[in-house]
């Protein structure tokens, strides 16, 4: 705990009703209202009945009154009604601040380096008094009989607030939930009472843990692994919480994690065997290094199917993460919902993300307060979500008061009501207690739940590190503490739950498991890889390698009509926008009649024959019902009611669900979900949208860690699409560029596609072909902003039809021979060439070429072009500056694939994208075009 803070002072946290007495006999209160709500009137007559005839009410009242009679006598004068409600007033605010601030006072911090005041508990800070210990006040919703002295109601509120778990639910405005709370730990003063089996239970996954880690300090002096030494309990509380929410009805955990500790969790939660530990460890699966690529082994993620306590079946996955700690979370939340929406259950509860933080990480990387923001919103909730973060007291070399400003790490969690378990990890009943709750509160209310679970990091940040460096203080404390295991297994032995012996068994046991596994797996290496594309899975069916890019993507007239008709229609009592109708006129009516049809109606219809033949699309990001462009309209609402309605929902009753959901405002987290979602529903078309390119710059990790490189690191495959509006348009350096170059530049290993496209039937092949291919791939398309408009840029009914995709274009010449130049280019430049080409009266002579797929590059495509115009010179022309867009990229590939030296005509480099002017930027595109093209004849 950090610096000290006044207490919270709003919520209502003490509200109270009336209680039963122990016997069940209700006390003859004639009021709804407890004493709490203290009717002067009621209590004046009750207290002068109690004068004239004691016997004329209960028990517990003539206790009552006696008990405060008792008190005032002490002190001055005989107790009244008005006496009695202040004493109960003081109480009810002291019941209020144990429930509100009395994680303060908790004992949470195993090195007893954090502060615990308690001053803001005393008696005297709400002027009651150590003489009053005897009197009897009303304990309200306290299970504790009505009335009670006020000693046993102070004891019960500390034993359950200020021991070793700690309580943030004050700032929950949903008052059920916290009467919940409330009720979960006051009746058992958050002391669970466990069984010698669960206790057994506990120790033995603490000692798999400890064993494990002292094994490998041993066995790989020197190699990293992060160890989870001092945080051993995260084991148990794992364990249990898969567990539990096998009871509570869930059949899978999805679990997101950093590094520390994620060896333990895999071998000793998620069952990978030893074997294939010691394989990675030991280095010698040679398969990894033929294929190239691979990950550190505490990285990487696994899954399997493990059978609770009471043998259900649940599935467990941990997702692969790289170093960038929280960012992982992202991805396992979009899986989640995937999950979801394939088990077709609303509530949520079928599958439950653990998400496991670092206290560093938790308040320091943004992402967690994005994904938190988007914890609630239609497109985004996964039930909410149960978070573990555990808190070392110390980020790498940084300690807490470099690393956050408020109280706790956990702060930021209240931002979406979420209860706060702040609990010691030299605790571990404690720590399986909250563990509990948080599964059954997650279920119930379907809110998210953080546990904060204190403890600390026996080593430095790698077991090669030295912290007390930094920590120096710290760590002649760690030096001298018994671990976990050790503290609970004495505590075992001493209420005779085990026996000295069976302590020194159950070591020696898994100690011996790990010395066979290590000498077989240098003997004999074990596959250490979950394989990807297994059967009974969603990716069943699916291959990992791209080995035929070739599929069909046509379509039939009769299903593009039958779409066509669903675009543009609507309800006779669905009132819709004016400027809109002629639009859906033109969209259920453009196939029958084949007139030439935009980007947003080719886009529409790929959507709608995908959803015609079974496949479910996904589309979010920044506006994405309406398109920033305000093209897409995928969503229309009634101008009369707000009533929102998609047309592609409405093809037939046999289709598949379009989800269209508009994003807040953010990348990073936004599209992490997205790529989490592709990975968790691959038979699902899964599409983001940026609102310009240039916003994508936000989710940067997201496309390197997971993206682009996730298939040679993690054997993970994903066919999520990526919608990027790019084109130089004047409208300065923020909305000009979809940073194309840095895509390029991440091209390798056949690990995407990349593609500029400059017709709508272009855009419909391209994502049709992400469904029909048999493998998958991201798809990274520059999409068009002008072009959506341009009278040129329209595709007619044939084109989808009797067409698919074309890797590059090239135009039709009567005779090739005559033509001197070849303009290579991509994306919306080909137009302002044509034009320009048309002007100057050159098109007998010049030939433009469109390279549509820029990655894979389409070698054998332009091989053909080049025998084809093989008296030709062969240029390069991109709107881009010299140091950005395809240039390097092309250079670099005709160079090396078709042995082609290329000139290049482009805006001269610059460290900004654009000109802010739009006069400038229109000199420098006429500058490019005279250049590539010439002047036009005088």
């Amino acid at each position: 705990m950090r610096r000290n803070q006044d207490a919270h002072k709003n919520g209502d946290i003490s509200q109270m009703k009336p209680q039963n007495t122990p016997s069940g006999k209700h006390i003859p209160i004639t009021i709804a209202p407890s004493v709490n709500g203290w009717n002067a009137a009621y209590l004046e007559a009750m207290y002068a009945t109690w004068k004239d005839d004691e016997n004329a009410i209960s028990k517990e009242w003539q206790d009552f009154f006696t008990g405060f009679e008792l008190g005032s006598s002490k002190s001055g004068p005989t107790a009244t009604s008005e006496t009695i409600r202040e004493a109960q007033s003081k109480l009810d605010s002291l019941i209020y601040h144990y429930r509100s601030t009395g994680h303060y006072a908790a004992n949470l911090d195993p090195l007893g380096i954090a502060n615990n005041k308690n001053d803001h508990l005393l008696l005297s800070s709400f002027g009651l008094e150590e003489s009053q210990l005897d009197s009897l006040f009303d304990p309200g919703h306290i299970d504790l009989p009505n009335p009670s002295t006020l000693q046993s109601i102070v004891t019960k509120l500390d034993e359950t607030y200020c021991k070793h778990i700690g309580v943030e639910y004050g700032h929950i405005e949903n008052t059920e939930q916290r009467r919940w709370l409330q009720n979960k730990m006051e009746p058992t003063n958050n002391n669970p009472n466990f069984s010698p089996n669960t206790k057994q239970r506990i120790f033995r996954k603490l000692t798999e843990a400890t064993t494990l880690e002292h094994f490998c300090a041993t066995r790989y002096i020197g190699k990293k692994r992060f160890s989870l030494e001092g945080s051993e309990s995260l084991i148990p509380m794992m364990s249990e919480l898969i567990n539990h929410a096998g009871d509570f009805g869930a059949k899978v955990v999805t679990i997101g994690m950093a590094h520390r500790g994620r060896i333990n969790v895999l071998v000793n939660i998620l069952n990978k065997s030893y074997d294939q530990l010691f394989t990675e460890f030991e280095e010698n699966w040679i398969e990894d290094y033929v294929r190239g690529g691979g990950d550190v082994k505490y990285h990487l993620g696994y899954s399997a199917d493990v059978l609770t306590s009471t043998n259900k079946p649940v599935h467990v996955t941990l997702a692969s993460n790289p170093s960038h700690l929280e960012f992982g979370h992202s991805v396992v939340l979009g899986k989640a919902r995937a999950r979801q929406r394939i088990q077709h259950e609303e509530n949520r509860t079928l599958c439950v993300p653990l998400l496991i933080h670092g206290d560093a990480s938790f308040p320091g990387q943004g992402i967690v307060a994005e994904l938190f923001n988007m914890a609630h919103l239609d497109g985004y909730t996964v039930g909410g979500a149960i978070h573990f973060v555990v808190n070392n007291q110390i980020g790498f070399t940084t300690n807490p008061n470099d690393s956050y400003s408020g109280r706790y790490c956990t702060d930021i969690a209240k931002m979406v009501g979420a209860p706060i378990f702040h609990v010691n990890g030299d605790d571990p009943e404690a720590c399986v207690h909250v563990v509990q709750m948080a599964v059954e509160y997650r279920q119930k209310f379907h809110n998210d739940v953080v546990i904060d679970f204190w403890c600390y990091r026996k080593h430095g940040h790698n077991e090669a590190d030295e912290p007390s460096y930094t920590q120096p203080l710290m760590y002649e404390i760690v030096k001298k503490m018994k671990s976990v295991t050790e503290l609970y297994g004495d505590a075992l032995i001493e209420q005779n739950i085990i026996s000295s012996s069976e302590r020194t068994v159950m070591v020696d046991e898994v100690r011996n498991k790990l010395d066979e596994s290590q000498q077989r797996s240098l003997e004999q290496p074990v596959a250490p890889h979950v394989p990807p594309y297994q059967k009974m899975s969603a990716w069943e069916g699916i291959q990992g390698n791209a080995t035929d890019r070739k599929t069909d993507t046509t379509v039939t007239v009769t299903l593009l009509e039958k779409v066509s008709k669903a675009l543009g229609s609507y309800p006779e009592t669905f009132s819709c926008h004016p400027k809109l109708k002629k639009l859906l006129e033109m969209r259920g009516s453009v196939i029958e009649q084949t007139k030439p049809f935009d980007w947003g109606m080719s886009e529409l219809l790929a959507y709608g024959t995908l959803l015609e033949e079974g496949s479910p699309v996904r589309l979010t990001g920044q506006d994405v019902e309406r398109g920033t462009f305000s093209h897409r309209h995928a969503v229309i609402f009634n101008v009369s009611t707000g009533e929102s309605l998609v047309p592609l929902n409405t093809i037939s009753n046999s289709q598949a669900s379009m989800c269209v959901h508009n994003s807040p405002l953010t990348e990073n987290a936004c599209l992490g979900f997205e790529y989490g979602y592709s990975l968790g529903d691959p038979k699902m078309l899964i599409v983001w949208e940026a609102q310009f390119g240039d916003f994508v710059n936000g989710a940067q990790v997201i496309i390197d860690q997971f993206i682009a490189s996730a298939e040679v690191k993690w054997q993970r495959a994903s066919g999520i699409v990526l919608l990027l509006p790019h084109g130089y348009e004047g409208q300065g350096p923020e909305h000009s560029s979809a940073r194309l170059e840095r895509f390029l530049a991440l091209c390798a290993n056949d690990n995407m596609s990349v593609i500029n496209p400059t017709t709508p039937a272009q855009i419909f092949h391209a994502l049709r072909r992400q469904i029909k291919w048999n493998f998958r791939k991201p798809l990274i398309v520059m999409s068009p902003k002008s072009l959506l408009r341009h009278p040129k840029a329209v595709s007619v009914v044939e084109d989808l039809t009797n067409r698919g995709f074309h890797c590059v274009i090239d135009e039709e010449h009567a005779n090739p021979s005559e033509i001197h130049r070849v303009v290579f280019c991509s994306g919306k430049i080909y137009y302002d060439l044509l034009q320009h080409r048309a002007k100057v009266e050159a098109e007998h002579c010049i030939s433009l070429v469109r390279i549509e797929e820029l990655y894979p590059f389409p070698q054998k495509d332009l091989e053909a072009i080049l025998h084809r115009y093989s008296n030709a010179q062969y240029m390069y022309v991109q709107e881009e500056p010299e140091n950005m867009g395809a240039w390097h990229y092309i250079d670099a590939a005709f160079q090396d694939c078709l042995d082609i030296s290329l000139t290049r005509v482009c805006r001269r480099p610059s460290a900004s994208p654009a000109v802010a002017s739009n006069k400038m930027h229109t000199i420098e595109q006429h500058r490019i075009l005279i250049e590539a093209i010439g002047l036009a004849p005088e």
